[in-house]
């Protein structure tokens, strides 16, 4: 069995990350959104808030799992749960830089795991959740960039 983590804070999901699951859901027999803790980013939603916005997204395929995970490498979280890539996804040129030497250094750490980059459709590349949070946060619709479940938690979170 081929299995593929794809880590990120997913703080909130998007649209975009939705593409990119889906696409390496059809490449590998499993693919496991490692949802980090990135305490740093300062996150809206809770490990668990996260979990659970992304598990309803994808409850009905089962090739999809969802984990959360703190204080570990990336690549030790693929080596637990036998993966053999990391996906990581490219917005822009901007994001490639940084994606490039993360992927030098996992290849560094762990040759075995190769990293393999998705960028989203093109409709969708302009999307990040730092934007939808700022978006949501000042009222606007959100409707175009995530799931009707993100966008009903986003609204509750930003009026509690």
């Amino acid at each position: 069995m081929k299995t593929a983590i794809y880590p990120g804070s997913f703080d909130p999901i998007t649209f975009g990350h939705i593409d990119i699951v889906e696409r390496a859901a059809a490449l590998f027999d499993k693919v496991i959104l490692g949802v980090a803790e990135s305490q740093s980013k300062n996150p809206m939603f809770s490990v668990e808030e996260r979990i659970a916005l992304i598990s309803e997204i994808f409850k009905d395929n089962p090739k999809i799992d969802v984990l959360g995970y703190s204080r570990k490498l990336t690549v030790d979280l693929a080596r637990e749960n036998d993966a053999i890539a990391i996906i990581r996804g490219l917005r822009a040129v901007a994001d490639f830089e940084y994606e490039f030497q993360l992927a030098t250094m996992n290849r560094s750490l762990a040759p075995d795991i190769e990293s393999i980059f998705f960028t989203p459709k093109d409709t969708l590349i302009y999307v990040s959740s730092s934007l939808v949070k700022e978006i949501a946060t000042f009222g606007g619709d959100v409707s175009r960039f995530v799931s009707p479940n993100v966008k009903a938690a986003l609204i509750k979170k930003i009026s509690d």
